[in-house]
C-alpha cells in the first residue's frame, strides 16, 4: 500500500505537565496525517461524495517525545472491506529512528449527503494503492 509521511517539530503547545508530548496531541496528529493523506491523493470529486469517520483508535505508546524533537510520521491503509478500512500510523524520532507510537484506526466511509455507510469503491481503493 502507498505510504504518506511528513516530519513535524514538537512545540511548547504540544507538551503536557511532564514536558512530554500530550496524548491528545498524538491523537490529533493521527487524524491530521490521515486527512492529509486522503486529501493529497483523492480527487476533489471523490472528496465531495464521501467522508471518513473514526470507529476505533488503538494506540500503543512506546517512547516519549519532548520539546524541539523532530517526529517522522508515516501512514498507510493496511486493509479494507465493505465500508471500513484500517489505517496504520507510526511515529518515530526523526534523528534516532526510535519508535514513539504505533496506532491502528478503523475508519468508516460515509456518503457525504446521507451520512450513511457506503461501500469502498475500487476507485477509492486505487487512491491508496
Amino acid at each position: 500500500m502507498q505510504h504518506y509521511e511528513k516530519v513535524l517539530t514538537v512545540s511548547n503547545d504540544d507538551l503536557d505537565d511532564l514536558n512530554h508530548v500530550n496524548n491528545v496531541r498524538y491523537v490529533q496528529w493521527i487524524q491530521d496525517i490521515s486527512k492529509e493523506h486522503w486529501q493529497k491523493f483523492a480527487s476533489n470529486e471523490i472528496q465531495q461524495e464521501v467522508v471518513w469517520v473514526v470507529m476505533n483508535h488503538n494506540i500503543t505508546y512506546k517512547n516519549a517525545a519532548v520539546l524541539g524533537e523532530d517526529i517522522q510520521i508515516q501512514t498507510h491503509i493496511s486493509e479494507s472491506s465493505g465500508a471500513t478500512c484500517v489505517r496504520i500510523v507510526e511515529m518515530y524520532n526523526a534523528i534516532t529512528n526510535k519508535v514513539l507510537l504505533r496506532s491502528k484506526t478503523e475508519w468508516c466511509l460515509l456518503n457525504a449527503k446521507t451520512l450513511r455507510p457506503t461501500r469502498i469503491s475500487e476507485e477509492i481503493k486505487q487512491v491508496f494503492s
